[in-house]
C-alpha cells in the first residue's frame, strides 16, 4: 500500500537548502497503477503535482504546494536485457543502487555524472551528465521510458513508439507527467584508468583542443584566485585493476577533499579575505594520482561539502574565451570564491531540451558554500555565459525564461507543443516551470 498524507504533511526541502516547499499532501505510490490513479485523484481535487527525488536540483523545479509524489517505493531492476544491451529500471532507484546492480551484473552505463545520489528519474530529468568526448549525458542513453500523463494514462516512449513525446521526455523538467521507469543502454563493464594531476590554467587552455582530442573523458578545475588548475583524464583500459588503496583514498576522498575542505569554506565564510590564501593552499593539496578500476568507481565521488551551484554549457568551441573572461572577472572584482569551477564536455545530441542538444558543448559549473551570499558572483557569470548564448543546467540557479530559452533552443516549439498536449491543464506545472517554458 501507498502511504498518502492528508492535510499538512511539513515543510520539503532540498540538498542545499535554498529551496522550500509545503505541499498540501504527499504520496508515495507502490505501483504504476497507484500513482496513476492518485494522478486522477489530484486533477478531480484541482491539485497540482509534481515527482521528486532527493532533492539535488538547485532550482525549485519539484517544488509544489499541491500533491508531492516520492518515487521511492518504486525501485529496482525490471528487467535485463543482454542481447538488445538495456536494462529496464524503475524510476525512484537512486543511480548508486543501479550502478551497483549493474556492476554485479557485469554491466555499466557508458557514461555518469560526478555524484550518484540522485533517483534515475531526477537525474535524467534535469540533463544531469559527465565528461565526455563521445559519450553523453545519461539522458542521451535512454533507449525506453514509461510515463504516467496528467489523465492517468501510462504512455511507453522510444524511438519507435511516440517518436515526438521520447525527444522531449528524456530531459523533461517534470513538465509532461511523472516517469515511472526508463531503459537504459548498457554495455559488458570494462576498466577505467584515471590519470588525476595539477596542471597551469595557462596550459589548460592553450592545449584544450588537443586534451580534449586525446582522452575519451576530460575534466578539470579551476581555483579562482590562482593560476591552478587540477584535471582528470579517464580513458579505457586493459588492466590490471589498480583501485586506489584504501587510506589514500579515504586521506584524499574524504579527508582532504571533504573534511578539510568543508573546513576551509567555514574559515572563508566567516574571514573573506582569507579566501585567496586558502585557494592557493587547496589547489596544491591533491597530488597527482593514477588508478584503474570499473567505471562508477571512477566516475563519481563523494560530495559531503553543501553548495549551491550555477552551470552553463556553452559551444565548445567558445569554452576558452568563456574560462579567459570569467577569470578577467574574479580577479578584477571583489569577489571572495571558495569553490573551484568545474569544467566538461558533452557531445551534440539530438534531445530537444539538452543543454547539447544539437551543438558539441563544454560546461562551466560555478559553486558558492552554503549559506554564502552567491547573487553577485552569479550574475557576473550569467552575463558571460549568456553571451556566449550558454544555456543553464535545468537544475542549477539561473535567472533566464522561456523568451531566452526560445532563442538558444532552436527545436523549443517543438517541447511545448508536446507540453500542450499531454498536460493542456498544466497539471504538472509550477512557478519555475512558468519561467522557463511559459505559460
Amino acid at each position: 500500500m501507498s502511504t498518502t498524507v492528508s492535510g499538512k504533511s511539513g515543510t520539503w526541502r532540498n540538498w542545499a537548502g535554498n529551496v522550500t516547499a509545503r505541499p498540501l499532501r504527499e504520496i508515495t505510490p507502490a505501483s504504476v497503477e497507484e500513482l496513476s490513479a492518485a494522478v486522477r485523484r489530484a486533477a478531480e481535487d484541482g491539485l497540482k503535482m509534481k515527482a521528486v527525488g532527493t532533492g539535488h536540483s538547485f532550482t525549485a523545479a519539484a517544488a509544489t504546494d499541491g500533491v508531492l509524489i516520492r518515487p521511492q517505493l518504486l525501485t529496482g531492476i525490471r528487467a535485463i536485457d543482454r542481447a538488445a544491451g538495456t536494462v529496464t529500471v524503475e524510476a525512484g532507484t537512486p543511480l548508486k543502487r543501479l550502478n551497483a546492480a549493474l556492476a554485479r551484473e557485469g554491466l555499466s552505463l557508458t557514461n555518469m555524472g560526478d555524484i550518484m545520489e540522485q533517483t534515475v528519474s531526477g537525474a535524467t530529468s534535469t540533463g544531469t551528465h559527465g565528461t565526455g568526448r563521445d559519450s553523453g549525458s545519461i539522458a542521451a542513453q535512454i533507449r525506453g521510458l514509461e510515463l504516467v500523463t496528467a489523465d492517468g494514462s501510462v504512455l511507453t516512449c522510444s524511438e519507435k513508439e511516440n517518436p515526438e513525446i521520447f525527444a522531449a521526455a528524456r530531459i523533461g523538467i517534470g513538465a509532461l507527467g511523472v516517469i515511472t521507469a526508463i531503459t537504459f543502454a548498457v554495455e559488458p563493464i570494462f576498466l577505467l584508468t584515471a590519470r588525476e594531476e595539477p596542471m597551469p590554467l595557462e596550459k589548460v587552455l592553450t592545449d584544450f583542443d588537443e586534451l580534449w582530442a586525446e582522452n575519451e573523458h576530460f575534466e578539470f578545475y579551476w581555483f579562482p584566485h590562482t593560476g591552478n588548475t587540477n584535471t582528470k583524464r579517464n580513458n579505457r583500459s586493459a588492466g590490471p585493476e589498480k583501485p586506489v588503496g584504501q587510506f589514500r583514498g579515504w586521506f584524499e576522498d574524504e579527508f582532504l577533499s571533504n573534511g578539510v575542505f568543508q573546513a576551509a569554506n567555514l574559515v572563508g565564510r566567516a574571514v573573506p579575505a582569507a579566501i585567496p590564501a586558502i585557494a592557493r593552499i587547496s589547489s596544491r593539496a591533491l597530488s597527482a594520482r593514477t588508478y584503474t578500476d570499473i567505471p562508477y568507481k571512477v566516475f563519481t565521488s563523494p560530495r559531503r561539502v553543501r553548495f549551491v551551484e550555477m552551470e552553463y554549457a556553452v559551444p565548445r568551441a567558445a569554452l576558452v574565451d568563456t574560462l579567459r573572461e570569467l577569470k578577467a572577472m574574479v580577479d578584477r572584482s571583489s569577489l571572495r570564491v571558495s569553490f573551484p569551477v568545474e569544467v566538461r564536455t558533452a557531445p551534440a545530441d539530438d534531445i530537444i531540451l539538452s543543454t547539447a542538444s544539437g551543438r558539441d558543448s563544454a560546461y562551466v559549473a560555478v559553486h558558492m558554500f552554503r549559506a554564502t551570499p552567491y547573487q553577485a558572483y552569479f550574475t557576473a557569470a550569467e552575463r558571460i555565459f549568456t553571451a556566449h548564448e550558454g544555456r543553464p543546467h535545468w537544475g542549477k540557479v539561473h535567472t533566464r525564461d522561456a523568451e531566452y530559452f526560445a532563442g538558444v533552443y532552436p527545436r523549443f516549439g517543438e517541447f511545448t507543443a508536446v507540453r500542450d498536449r499531454l498536460d493542456p491543464d498544466r497539471r504538472f506545472g509550477n512557478d519555475y516551470l512558468r519561467r522557463v517554458l511559459g505559460s
